[in-house]
């Protein structure tokens, strides 16, 4: 389903709106430190939130850290995520992850966009996520909620995410970190693939698919 685009006008009014009802948003995956967030974000990979918070912190208590993990017994790693979308591809990736980090980057995760993207199981969403989220990063990241709310409102027609994120980056520019985790949210509990929350939506008038949304 293809939308209108929004004008330059309409642009600057949903990033400014979005920023004020959002300022100071966060993820809503539970972490404590670059490691716990990095882990937490592969496994939310086609896997909720909620879920991921359940699993990690039996997780976190049997692989406190990199080392611990990349010594991992991956039969152990699968049955401690075994209730995780793909668990058996997301347990291998894991172990590959912090191997690497000990043996390419001396047990210290990297936070640079390349390096990070250099572990196994970590693509430039992931990376971009967790960079956001540990360094309010200028970086955007389009997961099934971003890629519903760009089209819904007439910021990109791109048919993958990672097209529509350099739609996102090109028409808001700058404090991305926050707008990321505001469309995160707003498609997540408002703008809803199913059910959308039309009637309460504070964008609506911005929005391409009032219409068409039943």
């Amino acid at each position: 389903m293809s939308y209108k685009l929004a004008t330059k006008n309409e642009i600057e009014e949903i990033k400014r709106l979005l920023i004020l009802r959002y300022e100071g948003a966060t993820t809503e995956l539970n972490f404590g430190s670059l490691y716990e967030l990095l882990v937490a974000v592969m496994l939310s990979a086609q896997c909720t939130d909620k879920r991921v918070n359940i699993i990690t912190p039996s997780f976190f208590e049997k692989f406190p850290d990199i080392k611990t993990l990349s010594q991992a017994n991956i039969d152990e790693v699968k049955s401690l995520i075994n209730s995780c979308s793909f668990f058996n591809n997301k347990a291998k990736s894991l172990i590959l992850m912090a191997k690497k980090v000990e043996d390419s980057f001396g047990g210290e995760i990297p936070l640079e966009e390349k390096k990070l993207m250099s572990l196994a199981g970590v693509g430039q969403k992931t990376a971009h996520v967790v960079l956001i989220e540990y360094t309010n990063a200028n970086y955007m990241a389009v997961d099934t909620h971003v890629f519903r709310v760009s089209h819904r409102l007439g910021l990109s027609k791109a048919k993958t995410p990672q097209k529509t994120e350099e739609d996102l980056v090109k028409k808001f520019k700058d404090n991305l970190h926050t707008l990321h985790q505001a469309m995160v949210l707003f498609g997540r509990y408002e703008c809803k693939a199913i059910k959308p929350n039309c009637k309460e939506c504070f964008l609506v008038q911005y929005c391409k698919a009032k219409e068409l949304i039943k």
